[in-house]
């Protein structure tokens, strides 16, 4: 599953739909750009509930993978562990991508 998730996040990276990190997720989340939040499976659990607050806060889903900080790194080309969708057409391609495992 997270192989199909992390090839449309490195395309939604390279098309700049992607917000990296804790803050610039928290500010998309705010202004309501956001459309999924991704979360890597290795981030602290103090930024898993941060995150999740903000993002249940908004009503936007979190998505944590079956993948850690420097797997995620590689596909999306930038170090983070923290990552939002904020383009709809990606957000669905992902939906897709859980769906169909």
């Amino acid at each position: 599953m997270s192989s199909k998730i992390l090839t449309f996040l490195g395309f939604a990276s390279k098309s700049g739909n992607l917000s990296f990190g804790m803050n610039a997720t928290i500010k998309s989340i705010e202004k309501h750009k956001a459309k999924i939040v991704v979360v890597a499976e290795d981030i602290s659990e103090r930024s898993k509930k941060e995150i999740k607050f903000y993002a249940d806060k908004y009503g936007i889903e979190t998505l944590l993978i079956d993948a850690d900080i420097e797997t995620l790194s590689k596909a999306i080309g930038r170090r983070s562990g923290v990552v939002c969708v904020n383009d709809e057409a990606f957000y669905k391609a992902i939906k897709g991508g859980i769906a169909n495992g």
